[in-house]
């Protein structure tokens, strides 16, 4: 069995394609032979160093969290979900371990893969899903006629926030490159605006709910941008900005907490097409390295990077 790890904290250059030894599943893990993984920037963020006093220093670590494929295996005290199941799901942070042949997950944090979704498309739904999940669900608690502004409406997140807030019944803005904004348009966006030339300032107070998924939206630029009461949210702040928000009632700090209950509402949504990200690329497992290099190093593509492994 292969998979792509690291044997210290660093750039591009540390990833290697390698053999491994599977550990057994606990009482409430699964191991998952992996048809297709998604690729997302916190994945190249925990090989940085950057998330180092939640991964710690054991080495070598595997890379990537979403996943989906078919069940090998269950632990002794597996109830949900049974050996033969396509499913989907994430990897704990401290884990990872996504792009591999096979893996071995955490019961609470996978999902049975519903039919009408490919392995593909399964595997691009959780960390993007769940998150703009949070952020619109749980944290602003959105409401049909709301108003929303998607700051980064193409992005992995930006565009499941988009989908999500306008099958939730939202009038729903965006901001994204110029060269895009035909794309933005076609996700059901009201008006899209060009995120380097637009002025905050010609849309002050129009907006209930500003969803920074850029994590590149100003502060002030974030306030200007609501109505009386309305809520700020934030998946990447810079640390002068997190301490900003600490103190600010109107800002909220979005975290994805992976859920049974939560990853399961995304796919039920996912199947009816809203939130279903984008696949822009799709690689196989032995391609996977430079590819990972080109879009850490590149940026975003027109979509979601997807590993596979349809030969298996």
């Amino acid at each position: 069995m292969k998979r792509i790890q690291y044997h210290r904290y660093g750039g591009p250059e540390e990833m290697r394609l390698e053999e491994f030894e599977l550990d057994r599943p606990m009482a409430r893990q699964i191991v998952v032979r992996v048809k297709a993984a998604s690729v997302n920037p916190v994945d190249w963020k925990i090989r940085n160093g950057a998330m180092w006093f939640m991964t710690g220093r054991r080495f070598p670590r595997a890379m990537g969290s979403d996943f989906a494929g078919v069940v090998e295996a269950v632990g002794a005290s597996v109830t949900r979900i049974k050996v033969g199941d396509a499913v989907l799901g994430t990897m704990s942070m401290k884990a990872g371990g996504a792009f591999a042949d096979r893996l071995v997950a955490d019961e609470k944090l996978v999902v049975v893969k519903p039919a009408a979704l490919s392995f593909d498309q399964a595997a691009t739904l959780p960390i993007v899903g769940v998150t703009a999940w949070c952020g619109l669900v749980d944290k602003a608690q959105l409401q049909p006629g709301q108003s929303v502004f998607v700051h980064g409406c193409l992005g992995g997140v930006g565009r499941a926030a988009t989908q999500l807030a306008v099958s939730l019944g939202a009038d729903v803005a965006g901001s994204c490159r110029g060269t895009a904004m035909d794309d933005a348009r076609a996700l059901g966006l009201s008006r899209v605006v060009d995120y380097q030339q637009f002025s905050a300032d010609t849309l002050q107070r129009q907006f209930d709910v500003v969803f920074d998924t850029a994590g590149t939206l100003s502060m002030r630029d974030g306030r200007t941008l609501l109505k009386p009461g309305g809520i700020v949210l934030d998946i990447n702040p810079s640390t002068g900005k997190l301490f900003g928000i600490l103190l600010s009632p109107q800002h909220k700090m979005v975290v994805a907490k992976p859920s049974t209950e939560v990853l399961a509402k995304v796919v039920e949504m996912a199947v009816t097409g809203r939130p279903c990200p984008v696949i822009g690329m799709t690689v196989p497992l032995v391609k996977a390295i430079p590819a990972l290099t080109a879009l850490e190093q590149q940026g975003t593509p027109k979509g979601k990077l997807v590993i596979t492994w349809h030969h298996q």
